[in-house]
């Protein structure tokens, strides 16, 4: 596997485990839907973390950005119950 897929594949998988968190928290469905908020929700909370300029303080960066992504994916499935 070459180095762009293993990235890709580490991607989805924290777009995956953010979804899945994202949705004990808020509630939500299945595996499509958690997947889907959460990679969603890793470009949303990445932008929030970055233009509000809120640095964690923590050394490890598959956590931070696992942290990034919930929160992103909660606020895209807070919006998205908003405008549905």
């Amino acid at each position: 596997m070459s180095i762009a897929a293993q990235g890709w594949v580490v991607f989805l998988l924290i777009g995956l485990v953010a979804g899945f968190l994202a949705s004990l928290i808020v509630g939500g469905g299945g595996l499509i839907s958690c997947l889907v908020s959460g990679v969603i929700g890793a470009f949303v909370g990445g932008f929030l973390f970055n233009y509000f300029g809120i640095s964690l303080g923590i050394e490890n960066a598959l956590v931070v950005e696992i942290i990034h992504a919930t929160v992103g994916a909660i606020v895209v499935v807070l919006l998205a119950r908003l405008i549905v």
